[in-house]
């Protein structure tokens, strides 16, 4: 290998560690809150798969409050700002805009998005971790708003960072949309997967199995799951118009191996190399896919 295939992380940068979690932050009383908050199980994350023109309508709602929220995060991911300080931001554009922040409440979960820096794969818990130049945040936001969820992410760049990290971001971000691409009426939802974890593979990274992509709407997870890599025969789900998921696939630089800190949320890599992530809600139509959030 070369010295630039060796690269995972900027020389220097201490390893992260958990920081310190700041007040839960508050929700106008006359914003509807999910049914699961605060609760000890999410009952709706057993909705429908197919969802009607109503509801979809309601999800592209959501969906594009979400990702105004995932815009104003990124242009804030600067050196010397605290991830938490990231999650303030999305909490003020998704109450602003008369959403509920989906991850608030869920499941124990106290913030109001993931913010994964680094070697943290996904479910990062916004803390007083200052970011540095050569980080790479990624920030997964969903909004809930009408009785349904839109849920997204995107991985930035915190200053200038090393030409191995730019092209993870590079390759991630096109890993998704390759993803997204093949998920048509009449195939298996495997396909997906297959897609995108032979794109990785030729770019000499991995594609995290253990997390998944899934179906969005009434429910925050609808039981559908859409792999991220080849898992043929497993999740033949076949892909119908009308259906609602997402596609958030994870690549790492080195291996997909991962454990998780002691707060019972925080995955990262084993190996400490870099990951990054992005994601998308989607409508299937007759024709393919319409992405949801988009601004």
């Amino acid at each position: 290998m070369t010295v630039e295939q060796e690269w995972t992380r900027p020389e220097g940068r201490a390893l992260l560690v958990p920081g310190t979690i700041g007040p839960r932050r508050g929700v106008p009383v006359k914003i509807e809150r999910p049914e699961y908050v605060d609760k000890d199980e999410a009952v709706s994350d057993s909705g429908p798969r197919v969802q009607t023109p109503e509801i979809i309508e309601r999800v592209r709602e959501a969906s594009r409050i979400a990702a105004l929220a995932l815009q104003a995060a990124g242009e804030a991911a600067q050196p010397g700002v605290t991830t938490d300080r990231i999650d303030e931001i999305v909490h003020q554009v998704l109450i602003e805009n008369g959403a509920y922040p989906s991850t608030l409440g869920y499941l124990g979960f106290e913030k109001s998005c993931c913010t994964s820096l680094n070697e943290i794969i996904c479910h990062g818990i916004p803390d007083s971790t200052v970011m540095e130049a050569g980080d790479i945040l990624n920030v997964d936001v969903t909004a809930f708003i009408h009785g349904v969820h839109g849920d997204c992410n995107a991985t930035f760049a915190v200053g200038e960072i090393h030409p191995r990290a730019q092209d993870l971001i590079t390759v991630a971000h096109e890993t998704m949309m390759r993803g997204i691409k093949v998920a048509k009426p009449g195939r298996e939802v495997n396909v997906i997967g297959r897609v995108i974890e032979k794109f990785v593979a030729r770019h000499g990274y991995e594609s995290v199995q253990d997390y998944t992509g899934h179906g969005v709407a009434e429910g925050f997870h609808n039981g559908l799951i859409i792999p991220h890599y080849d898992s043929a025969p497993m999740f033949d789900d076949v892909i119908e118009e009308g259906m609602t998921f997402t596609i958030e696939p994870m690549v790492t630089i080195g291996s997909q191996a991962w454990e998780q800190w002691d707060d019972g949320w925080t995955v990262v890599t084993k190996d400490r190399s870099f990951t990054a992530q992005f994601e998308h809600t989607m409508v299937i139509n007759a024709d393919g896919p319409e992405l949801l959030t988009v601004v």
